[in-house]
């Protein structure tokens, strides 16, 4: 029974979901940093800017320094996001000559300014401060001393800054990811529209349209299809088997019902007794002969179409083989032929398998053999174990087949040609349906220095065989 278990699109969205949610998140977590850097430079370029216009602003009087900044210039320096930009001039030997800015700059950090602009974090009163500081050589009338210029800010313009750009960049993202998803439900529509036409197509069919798909489909649905016609194919034989099964089964039972009919209306037209009688004796034995048909037919239906038996078991097939060889001798069919069983195995031949059917598969065998041999034939049936498995064979010393029709004996009503006897022609169908139930092999060959041998090739069981009481 089919059981539906989710939809192919419900997990080809989760999958994308899933791996556009982990790409998003590196896509976010790179544009948060990307942010954050614009923001720095920005800043950092404010700084630079800065301390420029500091160090412009500087002016000697005699051997002191005096910085003179416009607040003009300072107003330009700060940002929506900044209300100014605080500074600190120092001299050669470290002290400040004009500072707004009361943060005590170390030693070290002095001495690296010295030698390139250098940019420090650093934490005053509870405030995180981004500073920059640089040395310029501003020489007086007097001197040429270089001095120091540090500028700085708080980084509270930086995290706002830093914020709107992410902002920016998530309500581009939100808007690639709807476009993403707008996409990708026209894309998977598109990507299925061959699963919808095979379905169109499979449901267009008519129940007896067995024929092979003809239709372009892409690649990931060329093995269904393949297996899809591989399917029809396999219907299309069984059919035809089933068909030609019917018309044999159909000519074969007409052929002694009308033996019957016939036999029947050429006795009622006659009065004499010893008429009646024989015809009587006539339509028993026909009846006999459909009856026996019947059951054939009956059986090997039952073999082709039955599920996968529950029953099996691990089965002596000596013990099996000697009552059938037991019970058909004593049956009148057999006393006109020397009916014999072969030495057997001290051993017990295990296979696995069902008893009513290897019955039936000896049975049949025997009744062949005893059908298509003459009167004062020998037949002979053996068991023995090779490197392979267990054989079971039966032998007889009658006209035997010949070789260019033997391999069509499998077949249902075949008879070899012979047309002297009354068999159906489906006992060797039998055997081979029961030999396949049971993962073994049918052998037809050749016995010297003439008549016929069958072998039927089974596997060993691989369970003990349990005691019998």
């Amino acid at each position: 029974m089919t059981q539906v278990v989710g939809s192919l699109k419900a997990r080809l969205a989760i999958w994308l979901l899933v791996m556009v949610s982990g790409l998003g998140a590196l896509l976010l977590m790179e544009a948060y940093g990307a942010s954050q850097r614009a923001a720095e430079r920005a800043f950092d370029s404010q700084l630079a800017a800065a301390a420029l216009t500091v160090a412009d602003a500087i002016q000697w009087e005699g051997r002191d320094p005096v910085v003179s900044i416009p607040l003009a210039a300072l107003q330009i320096l700060a940002t929506a996001h900044q209300e100014r930009v605080f500074y600190t001039v120092l001299d050669h030997d470290g002290r400040r000559i004009s500072y707004n800015l009361d943060i005590v700059i170390p030693e070290a950090d002095q001495a690296a300014a010295a030698d390139a602009p250098i940019w420090r974090d650093t934490t005053q009163a509870g405030t995180r401060w981004r500073l920059h500081g640089r040395e310029y050589d501003s020489a007086g009338w007097d001197i040429q001393d270089p001095v120091q210029i540090w500028v700085g800010h708080t980084t509270e313009g930086r995290r706002v800054l830093t914020h709107e750009l992410f902002e920016r960049a998530i309500l581009r993202f939100v808007a690639m990811v709807l476009l993403a998803a707008l996409l990708m439900l026209l894309a998977m529509r598109v990507a299925l529209t061959p699963m919808r036409q095979l379905r169109h197509r499979l449901r267009q069919r008519q129940a007896d349209d067995m024929r092979p798909l003809d239709m372009q489909v892409p690649e990931e649905l060329r093995e269904m299809v393949e297996a899809l016609d591989t399917l029809f194919s396999r219907q299309r034989k069984s059919r035809d088997n089933l068909l030609r099964f019917t018309a044999d089964a159909s000519h074969q039972l007409k052929t002694p019902l009308a033996g019957l009919q016939s036999t029947s209306e050429l006795a009622l037209q006659s009065h004499a007794p010893d008429v009646w009688y024989q015809a009587l004796v006539d339509v028993h034995e026909g009846a006999q002969r459909t009856s026996r048909l019947a059951g054939q037919l009956l059986s090997l239906a039952r073999l082709r179409h039955m599920e996968e038996a529950e029953e099996s078991q691990p089965l002596d097939l000596g013990a099996l083989l000697r009552d059938s060889v037991l019970e058909w001798a004593q049956r009148d069919m057999a006393a006109q032929h020397d009916l014999g069983l072969a030495e057997l195995p001290s051993e017990p031949m295990v296979v696995q398998g069902q008893a009513w059917a290897l019955r039936e598969l000896l049975g049949n065998l025997i009744d062949n053999a005893l059908r298509y041999t003459p009167p004062g034939s020998e037949i002979t049936l053996g068991l023995y174990a090779n490197d392979e498995g267990i054989v079971l064979y039966i032998d007889d010393n009658g006209p035997g087949v010949d070789a260019e029709v033997r391999h069509r004996l499998r077949q249902p009503f075949e008879r070899g040609g012979r047309q002297d006897t009354h068999g159906s022609g489906l006992g060797l169908a039998i055997v081979d349906n029961i030999a396949q139930r049971h993962a073994a092999t049918l052998e037809i060959k050749e016995r010297l220095p003439q008549g016929l041998r069958i072998e039927v090739h089974f596997q060993p069981s691989v369970q003990p065989l349990e005691e019998l009481a």
